[in-house]
């Protein structure tokens, strides 16, 4: 999110994160901005205020929470793992009640809005208390100039009398793999395993001797599963009776579709369907990143996981740019007409 924003011109202060593998990739690409590595439940406004000048009521300034998504996912993970992260939009709200900043944005995944125990519905009632119009929407992304089935809860809140809005669905067509990876947009064929030891980190995972079969006999250009299931050999025991469950699992992406959401286990076979659309493998943390909508000099620093994991949880670049042009004409009409 920082980096898109920087992007679309907004000056980027600081970001925050309790993931302190981030710092490096953050320090790097979001050049003039501080990363402060902290748990923000133990973070005290003052310690915020102290550190980077801020003052209570500042037109000017934005806050932006992009907080953990694991608990409000529909997917059925281990909620318990997610648990102590799941609330941090009330955290938010303390640095939003001592602040009164101009602008905030807050992107999440959609279980944020229906799900039983959302903290949602109470910051909304807190917006509104605090003078905040606020504008939100579940927006498919793939809409948004980014090349997955993306769906993502986006607010976008001000006091400075702009109504407030979300940015407009682009009117291009909707972005598809071929337009971002494969060999035509500078990504040479590799196998599976292949380590890439320069900044480009065309890296591949290893696969297993029977999930390297597995992927030879799932048809190329979006291909599932479900054409080896009914080898005995080749079948996956957990879905063994629930065939039709998760059936993008052990799956290749197809060239002209958007990809699926990239997820923090993007570079595994067996986590969804990030097959390459042709080669026999996961898609690389390059493709992974460039499909996110990162640009190719963009530099990650960290471990494989570290590394998949920054991938899989941000913000699309291209779609933050979106949000911080967005905001900043608005932001720059109510100052010539305030």
């Amino acid at each position: 999110m920082s980096f898109g924003l920087a992007k679309a011109g907004l000056g980027i202060l600081a970001g925050l994160d309790v993931d302190s593998s981030c710092r490096s990739t953050y320090e790097h690409n979001v050049r003039g901005s501080s990363f402060v590595s902290c748990d923000v439940s133990k973070l005290a406004t003052k310690t915020l205020i102290a550190q980077f000048g801020l003052k209570s009521g500042d037109d000017s300034l934005l806050f932006t929470g992009c907080s953990p998504c694991q608990y409000w996912s529909k997917i059925n993970t281990d909620r318990s793992k997610s648990r102590q992260s799941a609330f941090l939009l009330k955290e938010f709200t303390r640095f939003v009640e001592d602040l009164s900043p101009g602008w905030i944005i807050v992107e999440n995944v959609p279980g944020l809005v229906n799900k039983e125990g959302s903290a949602l519905p109470g910051f909304l009632k807190f917006l509104t208390r605090q003078g905040y119009d606020f504008k939100h929407a579940v927006l498919d992304l793939s809409h948004y100039q980014v090349p997955q089935t993306r769906h993502r809860f986006v607010l976008i809140a001000n006091r400075v009398g702009a109504p407030a809005s979300l940015p407009n669905p682009s009117s291009r067509s909707v972005p598809t793999v071929r337009s971002f990876i494969g060999i035509d947009n500078g990504f040479p064929m590799i196998e599976a395993g292949y380590k890439d030891s320069t900044s480009f980190i065309h890296t591949a995972s290893g696969l297993s001797d029977i999930n390297l079969e597995r992927i030879k006999r799932t048809p190329t250009d979006g291909g599932r599963r479900d054409c080896w299931q009914a080898d005995a050999k080749l079948q996956v025991s957990a879905y063994q009776g629930r065939e039709n469950q998760f059936a993008d699992v052990y799956s290749r992406m197809s060239w002209d579709k958007p990809a699926p959401t990239i997820t923090t286990r993007f570079n595994s076979f067996s986590n969804g369907r990030f097959g390459h659309p042709k080669e026999h493998r996961a898609i690389s943390l390059r493709e992974g990143a460039t499909l996110q909508t990162f640009p190719k000099n963009f530099r990650f620093f960290g471990s494989i996981p570290a590394i998949a994991r920054q991938i899989g949880n941000a913000v699309p670049p291209a779609f933050a740019k979106q949000i911080g042009h967005h905001v900043l004409a608005q932001h720059l009409s109510t100052m010539r007409n305030g």
